[in-house]
């Protein structure tokens, strides 16, 4: 009988994860770690594009979590982190486990005898087990009630205890101020958590950072906010932005409430217009189209066909009365100067 060729069909809903990973790594690697290397492996196979808040998001981590995964695999030489002039994470190099030489593999080191008797080194942001007295004592401070109240608002029902747990967590040992937390309830109800197991990592990844102020969190937390970086990557801008950028991104998010795509017309707009003063110029759009009531494309579609019709509609004649008739009459669209104005 002839030889039977064995093959399967392709199929780009399959990951494939060498054995040598299972064999090798994943027994001393952590969740996060786990979930991050493999999420890698999953978008690489099916071509697709990602990033550190995608990953976040997925798999409920804090940024720093992931941040944290991917420095770890790169140290075990699983993959290589590129990043642009201003250290922003720019591209994950996956390595082929099956081509590495064996002395990239990773092997825990020995250690030495002395050192097996050494005490662990004690987790300063460990929580500890809070007893229901402590719990209560808590609860009786004079100012808990409306720190509670305010978490609760944020959360949308009472607090249960081990919750309540948390937030004196938050006081005990990270030592933050109620403005602070209240921040950080914010920040994290903002982004759709209200898992306290979330919240927590976010306030831990804040502390290891130094971070005493709801001012600190925010520069904190744009760094890593993907919608921060499209708007810069939209005006042409590369690494972290100024304070002065931000607050034009601030407000465009969130007081005037628009949405990506809206941004994004503007900065569009913005950069076929000119090469400088890119943030005062879409500030200038996107304060009109406030003004104008915009809330979706369409809008500015109607605002530009009525600013058509206004600019090809003909001139009125002089008054023969008026004093002033040798001088051309002109209907300013000050929307239109303005944008001239920031452009010079």
């Amino acid at each position: 009988m002839p030889r039977l060729k064995i093959y399967k069909d392709d199929n780009t809903d399959t990951t494939v994860v060498a054995n040598r990973f299972i064999d090798e790594y994943m027994k001393d690697a952590n969740d996060a770690q786990l979930k991050v290397y493999l999420y890698l492996l999953r978008m690489f196979g099916a071509g697709q594009a990602t990033s550190v808040s995608d990953i976040a998001d997925k798999f409920n981590h804090t940024e720093k979590d992931v941040i944290r995964a991917l420095k770890y695999w790169e140290k075990h030489h699983l993959l290589d982190l590129d990043y642009d002039a201003g250290q922003n994470l720019v591209g994950i190099r996956l390595r082929d486990l099956n081509r590495q030489n064996a002395a990239l593999a990773f092997v825990p080191s020995r250690p030495e005898p002395d050192s097996l008797l050494a005490e662990p080194e004690a987790d300063p942001y460990a929580k500890p087990a809070y007893t229901a007295d402590q719990l209560r004592e808590f609860k009786n401070r004079e100012t808990t009630a409306q720190l509670l109240f305010i978490a609760e608002s944020y959360i949308g029902r009472p607090l249960t205890p081990t919750e309540m747990k948390s937030i004196l967590f938050f006081q005990d040992v990270l030592h933050f101020s109620d403005d602070l937390i209240d921040y950080l309830l914010q920040y994290c109800v903002d982004r759709g958590k209200r898992d306290f197991k979330y919240i927590e990592k976010v306030a831990i990844s804040w502390a290891e950072e130094g971070i005493t102020t709801p001012k600190q969190a925010q520069k904190y937390g744009s760094k890593y906010d993907k919608n921060v970086y499209a708007i810069m990557n939209e005006l042409g801008k590369s690494g972290a932005p100024t304070n002065r950028e931000m607050e034009f991104i601030t407000r465009w998010t969130k007081e005037y409430g628009f949405t990506m795509d809206i941004i994004f017309e503007a900065c569009e707009r913005t950069v076929l217009a000119t090469d400088k003063h890119r943030f005062e110029y879409a500030e200038g759009i996107l304060s009109s189209w406030k003004r104008a009531d915009v809330h979706h494309k369409a809008d500015i579609r109607r605002i530009d066909d009525m600013y058509q019709k206004r600019k090809a509609a003909p001139k009125p004649a002089a008054s023969a009365n008026n004093r002033f008739n040798q001088f051309t009459q002109n209907n300013y669209d000050f929307a239109a100067l303005e944008e001239e104005l920031l452009s010079n």
